[in-house]
């Protein structure tokens, strides 16, 4: 007996040092990010941060003021994602026939024609009307009559109320549709050839009607823009060109009618007549279906381009994708039914309401309200189930890619800072996860009223985390 007693004396004391030296790191983190957030006068802060094992907190500022937390919000839609609709779920698209109608059923798929993911997969732009014209040609279907495009998987609202209407043009603020192609985008191109300026698009398809308005100038600097006029798909280029401006996307109008316009300009290409309309609606029981092919995108794929490249078609589809498998249909997701599921999921997580309010996926609505505890409770959820790893693998990382890539470059930074940047009109946001030689650490910041040196004030807090809980420190 007084032999363990002699042994527990000899451990008590480092476990008590042990213990004083966290408290200690703790302290001096406290004091380094206090100091940071307090010189940011004007800027409203909520931060948190916890070690991620216990979930114990190790830093708390409002940690459970609620507030617009910008692209923050996609990390919520992915982890809701993949609670609900599981690490195996793949969005799979539809081609087939009824008698001699072409028809093409949409998953809600964001990343059909992604030009990341098809380099990804070295796929060719316009690979999926190659594949389509092949097939038919195959059966020897030399005419199809009408080509129906069935984007009905959800609701028919495809611009969201509270996205800034002047705005709508631009490839984050796309148009979300149950058939999306290419992002719901055009490439817009425009060079100066001796004083003639030349607009070209990608893909190139009569589909949008573009006006030049572009002037040639000889010296300053070239800026041109696109403005939609009121009839649908009418785009003016503005500005001014001294060589070459572009390329940049701009978002179009009715995504599910783009592809199947696209697709029958493929099919008069390759000398397969349509002599019918294309008409956008539900597939109806009296069609007898032949499949003539599908394609699929896993939810890993779409959680990369949400998180790493904070593409809000992916978090938009994902959102109304909830929604809809949340009706006895399975079909017409629309916003308010993800945000009734993504809510109760928080809820589940005992969040309070008052820390949150789910208005879209991509975080463009000002509407959106987040507390930094809401984000780091629902990272240490994730972080603790077996969905961790194809979460983890999402997130940007620190001096390697995504938003991040050209952040914390530093050797004892790159690659032990994962995370999830946000940014709209006077918010920025940044939360994720640090690795250090004492441990994981979830943090989340949100900085409404922002100003200029908020971003790297948000990558400081980061920083400070690997510096206090190194070896040593």
């Amino acid at each position: 007996m007084s032999h363990m007693n002699g042994q527990m004396r000899k451990v008590l004391p480092a476990v008590m040092l042990s213990l004083c030296m966290l408290c200690s790191a703790e302290a001096d983190l406290a004091g380094r990010i206090d100091h940071i957030i307090n010189s940011q006068k004007g800027v409203k802060f909520s931060a948190h941060i916890i070690e991620a094992n216990s979930g114990k907190t190790v830093y708390d500022y409002r940690a459970t003021k609620a507030l617009i937390p910008a692209s923050n919000m996609k990390i919520i839609v992915t982890a809701a994602a993949l609670q609900y609709l599981s690490p195996s779920f793949r969005y799979i698209t539809k081609v087939g026939l009824c008698e001699d109608t072409l028809v093409i059923i949409g998953s809600g798929d964001p990343l059909l024609g992604d030009k990341s993911t098809d380099m990804k997969y070295n796929r060719q732009p316009g690979w999926i009307f190659e594949d389509i014209a092949t097939k038919l040609k195959r059966l020897g279907v030399e005419t199809v009559e009408d080509i129906v495009v069935d984007s009905s998987i959800f609701d028919d609202q495809r611009v969201h109320p509270n996205w800034p209407r002047d705005e709508l043009n631009r490839w984050y603020a796309c148009e979300v549709s149950g058939l999306n192609f290419i992002g719901n985008c055009i490439t817009i191109i425009a060079e100066n050839n001796a004083g003639d300026i030349n607009i070209t698009i990608e893909p190139a398809t009569s589909y949008v009607r573009l006006t030049n308005r572009v002037s040639p100038i000889s010296k300053g600097k070239s800026s041109i823009g696109a403005y939609r006029k009121t009839k649908p798909n009418s785009i003016t280029i503005r500005g001014k060109c001294k060589d070459r401006v572009g390329p940049f996307d701009v978002a179009i109008e009715k995504p599910a009618m783009y592809f199947g316009f696209l697709l029958a300009e493929k099919l008069s290409i390759v000398g397969i007549n349509t002599r019918g309309k294309l008409i956008e609606k539900a597939l109806t029981p009296e069609c007898d279906f032949r499949l003539l092919t599908e394609y699929s995108t896993s939810i890993a794929d779409c959680l990369e381009r949400c998180n790493k490249d904070s593409l809000g078609l992916a978090a938009e589809a994902l959102f109304k994708t909830i929604g809809a498998h949340s009706q006895p249909s399975g079909k017409g997701g629309s916003w308010a039914a993800g945000s009734e599921v993504i809510s109760q999921y928080l809820m589940n997580l005992d969040i309070g309401q008052s820390q949150f309010y789910i208005d879209d996926g991509s975080g463009l609505s000002r509407e959106n309200k987040l507390s930094a505890n809401a984000i780091t409770r629902t990272i240490y959820n994730i972080y603790k189930s077996d969905y961790w790893e194809i979460y983890e693998s999402s997130l940007s990382v620190g001096g390697v890619d995504g938003t991040i890539e050209k952040y914390f470059k530093e050797e004892k930074y790159k690659g032990n800072i994962l995370g999830k940047t946000g940014y709209i009109t006077a918010v920025k946001s940044f939360s994720g996860i640090c690795s250090t030689n004492k441990g994981d650490y979830i943090f989340a910041v949100i900085a409404n009223r922002t100003n200029g040196r908020t971003r790297q004030a948000l990558n400081n807090i980061a920083a400070a985390i690997i510096d206090e809980f190194e070896d040593g420190s």
